[in-house]
């Protein structure tokens, strides 16, 4: 049984399907576990990584606010936060894990950083829809497609202003997550 820990992730979708796999996974996220688990740890992944380096997978979802290219017209007014959120995705590309996996949208991480490994699209594993999701990977195969559907609709993009909507933009889709830990196999 695999030690997994899933960062910035307060859905718990991505915990749930490696646990669901068998694994002993955790998800870790500034804010509470939106489903209540007791498998949540709730603060700041650097440090769970740093007092507890005992981990064989880590999946990373960090903020995109600063990071995506979708909000690139305000780049110029945000150059500290952007420093910091870079920093934060490099500390965890270089976390003491074996197996690393992080994920962002489209984003000034290929540019300043590193070019992502893969983009995977939501209608590859299952969901008839868009969003481009880049995966810097470290120790870890590309996902294979699980399941080709039709249907291009942009719904995530396309959701109406309010004080949840990037929680709804931010969501593993389960059918990515269910993938991630089928094909990630962790001995």
């Amino acid at each position: 049984m695999a030690r997994v820990l899933i960062g910035c992730e307060f859905s718990g979708r991505v915990r749930n399907a490696f646990r669901a796999a068998g694994h002993q996974a955790y998800s870790c996220d500034l804010l509470p576990a939106e489903d209540g688990s007791a498998y949540h740890i709730e603060g700041d992944v650097l440090k769970v990584l740093e007092f507890d380096g005992r981990w064989d997978l880590l999946i990373a979802h960090p903020p995109c606010t600063h990071l995506a290219v979708s909000g690139a017209r305000w780049f110029k007014d945000k150059q500290r936060e952007q420093t910091e959120a870079l920093e934060f995705v490099r500390a965890l590309l270089d976390a003491p894990v074996p197996k690393i996996c992080v994920e962002n949208p489209i984003s000034i991480i290929s540019s300043k950083i590193r070019k992502p490994d893969q983009i995977i699209q939501p209608w590859q594993h299952g969901h008839g829809e868009t969003k481009a999701t880049c995966l810097w990977l470290k120790g870890l195969p590309k996902l294979v497609p699980t399941e080709i559907v039709p249907g291009r609709e942009a719904r995530v993009h396309r959701l109406p202003p309010g004080p949840d909507r990037w929680k709804e933009r931010s969501r593993t889709l389960p059918g990515i997550a269910k993938a991630m830990a089928e094909q990630w196999q962790l001995g």
